[in-house]
């Protein structure tokens, strides 16, 4: 089979696409077949050596957590799963090794869940890893609920755009920020857009007045310094990108799988209350271009890589 693997810690022009053997099986695994991989900034953290000190890498190391697929063997001892059916799955191990760039894997059943019908090969590759982040960010670090006035900075990201339908949908009022570019996009979320620079302040100040209930940072770039101006003194805060040491009080979140919400968060987008938007899709052959574009920033929602061709 085909997969894309690096030999050594770098950037995109580590990759290269090669002919690897099929995985093998074992009684407690499921083999699935991959249409669709999820790109995910993780991926270029774990792939440039950031991770060394806290996870093995076995080169040489195929990248990539987020997959959609068809289950082609199941296990003996696994259940939930027959072959033929659509999943959607975050397959990430202990060290290093094996990963969704590439045509199949093998997987444990709990890695997996049942894909949206709603959602095609594509979006759904792009919701695992942004969708659980955005959904423990939204609903289990800071409580959002109805009535909330809620910050997102960095609105129009992969995760970003995903936080917003989450608070959306949870009856919040939502107020993102975003590029010149992105203001229509993030309005056609549900959000009140607002464009970085000197004015954000004096714009999310004239939409609530009495400052905002709740704030997730998925941008970075200082955007925790402006959240002190513009939150309520009892504000909840959250981060992606590790910036609490200057700003007591913020939650620094962690995706974690044994957290929950992977089932709930597949049931909101079936309903029709979250979606994937997926800005570019490239081969499997172009992963390290989707690398680059990745690295750049710049892209509203998802980057996906198409394994096999949509029908």
């Amino acid at each position: 089979m085909k997969a894309v693997q690096y030999r050594s810690f770098g950037g995109p022009e580590v990759l290269e696409i090669t002919d690897v053997p099929d995985p093998k099986k074992f009684h407690d695994l499921v083999l699935v077949r991959i249409e669709a991989a999820g790109l995910n900034p993780a991926d270029l953290g774990f792939q440039s050596g950031l991770a060394d000190a806290l996870v093995d890498s076995h080169f040489p190391v195929t990248p990539g957590w987020d997959l959609a697929g068809v289950v082609e063997w199941s296990g003996a001892t696994t259940t939930g799963f027959v072959p033929g059916d659509e999943v959607i799955g975050f397959v990430r191990n202990k060290a290093q090794h094996y990963g969704t760039y590439a045509e199949k894997i093998t997987a444990e059943p709990r890695q997996l869940l049942r894909k949206p019908a709603n959602l095609t090969w594509a979006q759904a590759a792009g919701l695992p890893v942004a969708g659980l982040t955005a959904y423990q960010a939204i609903v289990q670090a800071l409580k959002v609920t109805a009535g909330d006035v809620v910050l997102v900075h960095g609105a129009a990201g992969g995760v970003g755009h995903l936080a917003v339908q989450i608070a959306v949908a949870r009856g919040a009022q939502v107020i993102g920020t975003g590029s010149e570019a992105s203001q229509t996009f993030i309005e056609s979320l549900g959000a009140t857009a607002v464009r970085y620079g000197a004015e954000l302040t004096e714009q999310v100040r004239e939409l609530a007045p009495d400052g905002v209930d709740a704030v997730l940072d998925a941008a970075g770039r200082g955007s925790l310094a402006t959240t002190r101006e513009v939150a309520r003194a009892d504000a909840r805060v959250a981060t992606l990108t590790g910036a609490v040491a200057d700003h007591p009080g913020t939650i620094d979140v962690g995706m974690n799988p044994e957290r929950g919400g992977f089932a709930e968060l597949v049931e909101l987008v079936e309903q029709g209350a979250v979606t994937v938007h997926v800005d570019h899709v490239f081969p499997l052959d172009e992963a390290a271009h989707a690398q680059q574009l990745l690295a750049g920033g710049h892209a509203r929602g998802k980057i996906v890589l198409q394994i096999r061709e949509e029908v």
